[in-house]
């Protein structure tokens, strides 16, 4: 009698094979649905979709068509995408009427199993969606919640080898990295604050927000906005450092900041016109001090 546990090892390492490149020759059988018959997948890991890279990918699509078939599943008389919804909307953005699919007869822990490694297989994924869906697959696999799969993770690297390790090893090789460097790298970024991760979330490279993190939670949104602002990793890190040091000693004031940012071209360039106006309106209301310094200065 064969166990479950390969059974869903099985399930996890087949469930795109079927969406083969249709550029290439001697492809899975496909057919096609109206765009309108689709929806997006219940399952779908990524939150956040990114309009310039989507319209690039219309573009793409309008000059060569959809190459890759969308995976979908039969859902309540009608088709639920389980992996390829930014095909899906790029091809509507281009115009399309509808799409090629492969259909599957998925449950919904194999769907989500799906969408999870189609996605964790694209450079564009926000890293918060990246870390968030392999421990979710790591949850999957290993047959645990997602909590207990973040713990049991941690005590693998102590010990990295066994059943388990070796079923983790098989997982993330076409991810791009090994579980090891997964856990110990990039898990510890879900304990970091709520405002570090909304500023991932919302275009922050991870290399700055990891310098960024090793701050007081106090300082962090100053050094998101100087992060923002064009600040380069080892000025970021320097600003860091001083903050470290006792109050009065290399500290950064909000004075300076602000300076910062206002000579920052980058800054300047990404506000609103109804900011660039308050901020000309706060302006005018500097102290003596400023304002004759600076009409010297000009």
């Amino acid at each position: 009698m064969t166990s479950k546990r390969p059974e869903r090892k099985r399930s996890l390492a087949g469930l795109l094979e079927g969406s083969a490149d249709l550029s290439q020759p001697g492809t899975s059988p496909f057919r096609r649905l109206a765009l309108e018959a689709l929806r997006p997948g219940s399952q779908q890991p990524r939150r956040t979709f990114d309009d310039r890279a989507l319209q690039e990918l219309a573009d793409s699509i309008r000059e060569h068509g959809v190459l890759q078939p969308l995976l979908v599943r039969p859902v309540n008389g009608g088709h639920e995408i389980v992996a390829g919804e930014r095909r899906w909307r790029a091809a509507g953005l281009a115009g399309l009427s509808d799409v090629p699919v492969v259909v599957r007869t998925l449950t919904d822990q194999e769907a989500r199993a799906a969408a999870l490694i189609e996605n964790l297989q694209r450079e564009d994924l926000n890293i918060i969606d990246e870390v968030d869906g392999k421990l979710d697959l790591v949850a999957l696999t290993l047959g645990l919640a997602r909590e207990e799969a973040r713990v049991r993770l941690t005590r693998l690297t102590k010990e990295p080898a066994g059943e388990e390790a070796a079923r983790l090893a098989d997982l993330f090789a076409p991810l791009g990295e090994t579980w090891v460097t997964f856990a110990k790298n990039k898990l510890r970024i879900l304990n970091w604050p709520p405002l570090l991760l909304d500023a991932l979330r919302s275009g922050l490279p991870y290399t700055l927000a990891g310098v960024i993190a090793a701050a007081p939670e106090d300082q962090h949104g100053q050094l998101v906005e100087l992060a923002r602002s064009g600040m380069s990793r080892s000025a970021l890190r320097a600003e860091v450092e001083r903050l470290g040091l006792p109050q009065g000693i290399g500290s950064v004031s909000q004075a300076t900041v602000v300076a910062r940012l206002l000579s920052s071209r980058r800054f300047m360039a990404r506000l609103q016109p109804e900011d660039k106006r308050a901020i000309e309106r706060w302006l005018a209301r500097m102290p003596e001090v400023l304002r004759s310094d600076s009409e010297e200065t000009l």
